[in-house]
């Protein structure tokens, strides 16, 4: 019982939080540039979808960079499962990760494909050619249109939540409809 006094007079040091300095939130252009950075560096980013039965199904794809709206442009066969799931179930992400910065965006968003020549040729990457020879029949067009992006990059300053890891959020506006 000797001990007890010491103890109680411990306690409030031992048992009290360290208060851990709470970094500001970045920007919202802030957040906006490093998620530029990171997807520029991420050739093969992986879009998944929602299959029928309510399972994600992920695979890797070969974007075009994101435009000023953070529409994202890649090709793919007309007759893959991801066209079907679009189609059935258009909310999709398109996950960026850098291993060389241990960053990532993911870009969340709505999915839309694009059969229609002149739009195909407005946003064609040559290096798909060899894989789509016939751009009429052959290919479909699928946009991506973000609705928010979810940023983490250390090296960047932009760090999730302390206590529940929730990375930043930028929430995209769409564009002006025409």
């Amino acid at each position: 019982m000797r001990f007890l006094p010491a103890l109680m007079l411990l306690a409030p040091s031992v048992l009290s939080a360290q208060a851990v300095p709470v970094k500001p939130a970045p920007s919202p252009a802030a957040l906006e540039a490093a998620a530029r950075k990171i997807v520029a560096s991420v050739s093969y980013p992986t879009f998944i979808t929602t299959d029928a039965k309510g399972h994600p199904q992920s695979r890797t794809v070969q974007p075009m960079a994101p435009d000023s709206s953070w529409a994202v442009w890649f090709a793919t066969n007309p007759r893959t499962r991801k066209v079907a799931e679009i189609a059935r179930h258009p909310h999709v992400v398109l996950h960026y990760f850098d291993p060389v910065t241990q960053s990532y965006v993911a870009l969340v968003g709505r999915a839309r494909a694009v059969r229609d020549r002149a739009t195909k040729d407005a946003h064609w990457n040559p290096t798909w050619s060899t894989f789509y020879p016939d751009r009429d029949t052959s290919v479909v067009l699928i946009v991506v249109q973000a609705e928010r992006l979810e940023i983490v990059s250390a090296k960047l300053g932009v760090e999730g939540d302390q206590a529940t890891w929730r990375p930043p959020t930028l929430t995209v506006r769409p564009p002006p409809r025409r």
